[in-house]
């Protein structure tokens, strides 16, 4: 598959001094892979951007997560233009967190990668007013997460009222306990190809390494450990 630069990544490029960490690449069994692996909204995926590219894509889509989330009416934007296409696979290869676990409902399958994982919690916001637009606040909060909370049972089948409790308390679940919660359909396999070239090694007790002797090592002093040790971190 070939990488594509979208002009909406190189405009964000040349307004923010980044591109929004997403990309599209056309595969030769006509299913697009796009990736979003960056915030959702105007600091790293915004949905005009994302709709802009996706409408030029024809065919099946599979969307590759690993996104925090972000800001909630442009992740449902995504969630519904996704939806509404249909086609669309998601896998979860590592994180659907907030926001970005309503983008993965829009899949007809939905598979978390072995060790992935998803998040969902009630809506947020860091705004500040009187009492009265903060009492305003608390109810539009409330009626987010509710709308939240529907996705959530509509594609599971499940209630919203236990999503919506699941969300107050800030859940987090692996890939199988997605499954088992209703938010994904599988957890996907991960099996290292063998070649058939290599030698068979199965019950064959591995070589032990020949130890080199200290007199065959030259002295390693502090300048030369720091140099080794370097770009390693906890």
């Amino acid at each position: 598959m070939t990488r594509i630069w979208t002009p909406s990544q190189v405009a964000n490029l040349q307004r923010t001094g980044r591109a929004s960490w997403y990309r599209i690449e056309a595969a030769v069994d006509e299913v697009t892979e796009i990736s979003i692996y960056d915030a959702i909204g105007e600091w790293g995926v915004t949905a005009r951007d994302f709709l802009n590219d996706l409408n030029a894509v024809k065919g099946a889509v599979e969307l590759h997560l690993n996104s925090e989330g972000g800001e909630v009416f442009d992740g449902m934007a995504i969630y519904d233009a996704l939806k509404r296409r249909g086609k669309v696979t998601v896998v979860v290869d590592s994180l659907a967190a907030s926001i970005s676990s309503v983008i993965a409902q829009a899949g007809e399958r939905r598979i978390m990668a072995p060790n992935a994982t998803m998040m969902i919690h009630d809506a947020s916001s860091g705004m500040a007013g009187n009492a009265a637009e903060l009492r305003a606040l608390a109810d539009l909060l409330d009626k987010t997460s509710d709308n939240i909370a529907s996705v959530y049972a509509e594609r599971s089948g499940g209630s919203a009222d236990a999503y919506r409790a699941a969300m107050q308390s800030t859940t987090w679940y692996s890939a199988a306990e997605a499954v088992t919660a209703g938010l994904a359909d599988e957890v996907r396999t991960n099996t290292a190809p063998i070649n058939k070239a290599d030698p068979v090694t199965s019950g064959v007790p591995a070589p032990v390494p020949e130890l080199d002797s200290a007199a065959d090592r030259p002295a390693l002093n502090a300048d030369a450990i720091r140099r080794a040790l370097k770009g390693l971190r906890p």
